[in-house]
């Protein structure tokens, strides 16, 4: 630990994780790394092709029992970005990445386009407005 306070308190984030993994009535293992600015540039140059910072990016794999297995990595400096573009606060922000991220683990995605009108994207801010 690096002395740095979270963005969000482990609380919290287990919370939100337990809470999506409860309503979409699924097991994952799923960690959650907060990464700043650069770090997520470059993880989101390496993993998809795109030289720019991103609020979430979420990698899984199947576990040996049917589980899933995943890792989450949200970007503060996106998010706090995003909820000022919003008028929302940078906490609901980062929930939504959260709830985003593990939607993804467990199989659920978007179109690239459009994708605030997705199915996913509706199941997100459910999550959002109950676990905010």
């Amino acid at each position: 630990m690096s002395g740095r306070r979270l963005p969000l308190p482990p609380g919290v984030v287990r919370r939100v994780v337990e809470g999506v993994l409860a309503g979409e009535r699924r097991r994952a293992s799923i960690s959650v790394t907060f990464l700043g600015r650069d770090a997520m540039r470059r993880l989101n140059a390496e993993h998809k092709g795109r030289d720019e910072p991103t609020g979430v990016i979420a990698f899984t794999l199947p576990g040996p029992r049917g589980e899933r297995v995943g890792d989450v990595y949200i970007c503060p400096w996106v998010a706090r970005r995003e909820a000022a573009a919003r008028r929302i606060p940078a906490r609901q922000e980062l929930i939504r990445l959260l709830v985003h991220g593990t939607l993804h683990v467990l199989g659920r995605d978007h179109p690239d386009a459009g994708r605030e009108g997705s199915a996913m994207w509706r199941r997100q801010e459910r999550y959002v407005e109950a676990l905010a």
